[in-house]
């Protein structure tokens, strides 16, 4: 790992450990409604070197990552791209964070590697012409079976599926993708109590 890489690492806990000390902090109730739902934690460390070990390993893979969210998992995956020879697509809802994932997948020197979508990921993945080797999925949950039905007929042979937060949160969404990934044909599928909980499936 380049120091460039490991930079924008260090800039991603910086920034991790400052929203931490502010959540400490007392904030006044009209303030905690305005910003309730507006932040979607990023995959945890963890969870990202466990993607970048799986996608690394697979030869030139097609990635795609769905929840970009602030790109620290997108950073991870651009290295694995870089290393394994592939390339990653990253979807993203809102154009903030998108604009900031690109920002810091620049400085670490991995832009080359990642294409950035903005908008509804399940059109997105409809219109998407490539075939792909490897998904991880870490965005609103109630979107996790709706994108598994759009990106299912795009998978290769081999294919790799990661969906993080099965364990935390939790809840009947995950359970019900859980349920979905595991009747498609030619699915085989198990639970990993990495991170906050992942569901690893493979394609046959």
């Amino acid at each position: 790992m380049d120091p460039d890489f490991l930079a924008v690492l260090d800039a991603y806990q910086e920034r991790a450990d400052e929203e931490q000390t502010k959540e400490r902090k007392p904030r006044p109730r009209r303030k905690q409604k305005a910003t309730k739902g507006r932040h979607v934690p990023a995959a945890g460390v963890e969870t990202a070197r466990f993607i970048n070990i799986l996608a690394a390993s697979l030869h030139a893979p097609h990635i795609l990552e769905l929840g970009t969210s602030d790109g620290y998992a997108t950073l991870w995956l651009a290295q694995a791209a870089r290393v394994a020879g592939g390339r990653v697509t990253t979807m993203e809802l809102h154009d903030d964070k998108s604009a900031y994932a690109r920002e810091m997948t620049t400085r670490a020197g991995l832009a080359a590697y990642v294409d950035f979508k903005v908008g509804n990921a399940v059109t997105l993945i409809e219109d998407m012409p490539l075939k792909l080797d490897f998904v991880f999925i870490d965005l609103w949950k109630d979107l996790y079976v709706p994108c598994l039905d759009a990106f299912y007929p795009k998978l290769n042979p081999g294919a790799i599926i990661v969906a993080d937060d099965m364990i935390r949160p939790g809840g009947e969404n995950a359970l019900r993708y859980i349920r979905a990934v595991r009747s498609k044909p030619g699915m085989t599928s198990l639970s990993l109590p990495v991170g906050s909980g992942l569901e690893i499936s493979r394609y046959r």
